[in-house]
C-alpha cells in the first residue's frame, strides 16, 4: 500500500475519533448512532495509523507531500 495521507490529515483523523468517543463515552450520543460512529472513529484511528485510506485511493485522492 502506497501511502495517500498527509500529517494534517492524519491530525483531523484522530482528533475527531477522540471527540466521537469523548461524546460516547459521558453519554451524549447513545444508541445505534453512538455504535455507528464509533465504528467510523475506529475506521478513522487505522487509517491514520497505516497512512492509507482505500476511499482516497478509489477517487484517486492524495494529501501526501510528494518526495
Amino acid at each position: 500500500m502506497k501511502k495517500n495521507m498527509g500529517g494534517l490529515d492524519r491530525i483531523i483523523r484522530i482528533l475527531v475519533a477522540m471527540v466521537i468517543s469523548v461524546l460516547y463515552f459521558t453519554g451524549i450520543i447513545q444508541g445505534t448512532l453512538g455504535y455507528v460512529l464509533l465504528g467510523l472513529s475506529a475506521i478513522f484511528v487505522l487509517t491514520s495509523f497505516i497512512s492509507f485510506c482505500p476511499l482516497y485511493a478509489i477517487v484517486g485522492l492524495n494529501t501526501c507531500k510528494a518526495k
